[in-house]
């Protein structure tokens, strides 16, 4: 039997370890630094129990945004020789919209209007929040006009990523093709030394290709001085994806309730929730397949490539009801995780594959964060069998940690990999624990 409230006090452990003076990092001894989408899951976590840190979270993180309303992935607070790149190898400097503190020079999943309303949600100070609310929004409306703005090449309103790390899904099996395409040229690459690989194990990893391709875009990147127009047209990798859109969208119809709350206006917001969601199913959804594939802007082709990313849509309520019906039964599947099978949901990468790595990282394994968005897509749906899902999602998430460990991430039978004492993990327990379970702080 598990105790669920002892679980939850576990989780605030994990957070406490991991609080930085101003900031929380991921895990303290892999990502010691502010890492973007990171602090957003981090600041739903907090809401529930601590107001101050969930708002003093954003607050930090937006110390970094750049003067044309980029949030960058990582904001360096601190200077820590454990980690690489390290806050002087990006040179963001060079770049007249950068900050004054130390950033690095791509983006991450823009999660964070969802995780400002859900302080104000929780908030037991809602002056304090409504205060919050005032001095965050414009920041947040500047750093969605920038994606629609400097990331939406065609228009369409699908915001595209020009780096692996900007998907938070390092080495997704979907970019094997464009990785193979991109001619590493030996000698604008830097002598560089991974550090992540000193505290994870190598084979958990990205591979040392994988870092030259990582490293290959950002030295190009500096070469064009960080100008995004020059990135759109040089960058080797110009993706659209489901999994970036979709928290997107969401984060629209939060922003725009934001706007309401404090008085502002919203229509603009809902008119992207619109244009995104519109887009997602005309460019992205493969019907016959019934999942949402990313988009090579290079190639002019979708990859396909069936990763847990493609059911995301559900989280903000993408695909109608008949189309997510279909979505549901394959992700339903033994491709993911049936119910009924002896198997955690959701796995990163479909398990019939003959790529799938049950323990490498993101080509395989389950993750904390995309199984909370799942769940939180499936939640929005009025059929009894995805409830039943969204269920077991939750039970998923929670008897992974509650055998294994706060870890980054779990192999497809339960083991946890990667960075101990993660930080989402433990935050996004916390919101299951009080979304099902009913927990509530004192």
């Amino acid at each position: 039997m598990i105790n669920y409230n002892a679980l939850y006090e576990k989780a605030k452990e994990v957070l406490y370890k991991n609080w930085m003076i101003k900031y929380t990092a991921p895990s303290k001894y892999l990502y010691p630094h502010q890492w973007s989408w990171d602090s957003g899951f981090i600041a739903i976590g907090y809401s529930h129990y601590d107001q101050e840190k969930a708002q003093n979270e954003i607050i930090s993180l937006f110390k970094g945004q750049w003067k044309n309303g980029m949030l960058p992935h990582i904001v360096y607070h601190c200077d820590f020789e454990n980690y690489f790149p390290d806050p002087d190898y990006w040179m963001t400097h060079i770049n007249e919209n950068a900050p004054s503190i130390k950033t690095s020079g791509i983006i991450q999943q823009p999660v964070h209007a969802t995780a400002c309303l859900y302080i104000y949600k929780n908030a037991k100070d809602i002056k304090k929040a409504k205060e919050f609310l005032r001095f965050i929004f414009p920041k947040l409306k500047s750093w969605h006009e920038f994606l629609y703005r400097e990331r939406n090449p065609d228009n369409d309103g699908l915001i595209c990523i020009v780096h692996p790390w900007e998907s938070g899904t390092d080495n997704i099996p979907v970019w094997d093709d464009i990785y193979r395409r991109i001619k590493v040229e030996e000698e604008k690459l830097p002598v560089y030394k991974r550090k992540d690989i000193e505290t994870v194990a190598k084979e958990y990893r990205p591979t040392d290709k994988d870092y030259d391709i990582y490293i290959y875009l950002i030295e190009l990147f500096k070469e064009l001085k960080y100008d995004q127009k020059s990135i759109l047209e040089h960058s080797p990798f110009l993706v659209k994806g489901p999994l970036l859109n979709s928290i997107l969208a969401q984060s629209n119809l939060d922003l725009a309730e934001i706007a309401r709350i404090i008085g502002e206006d919203y229509k603009i917001f809902e008119e992207w929730y619109e244009l995104t969601k519109n887009a997602l199913n005309e460019k992205l959804l493969d019907c016959d397949q019934h999942i949402y594939l990313y988009y090579d802007l290079r190639n002019k082709k979708l990859i396909n490539t069936h990763v847990s990313a493609g059911f995301t849509p559900l989280y903000a309520k993408i695909p109608p009801d008949e189309e997510a019906k279909c979505i549901f039964d394959y992700m339903n599947s033994g491709s993911f995780c049936k119910l009924g099978e002896k198997c955690y949901a959701v796995v990163s990468f479909d398990r019939k594959s003959k790529d799938f790595s049950p323990h490498h990282y993101w080509r395989g394994p389950i993750w904390v964060n995309m199984n909370w968005l799942i769940y939180k897509g499936l939640k929005k749906y009025d059929f009894p069998e995805f409830k039943e899902y969204a269920s077991y999602i939750a039970k998923s998430i929670i008897d992974l940690i509650s055998y294994y460990g706060f870890y980054e991430y779990f192999g497809h039978e339960g083991k946890g990999y990667g960075a101990k004492d993660f930080s989402w993990t433990a935050s996004l327990l916390i919101d299951v624990l009080f979304e099902e379970k009913g927990l509530k702080e004192p």
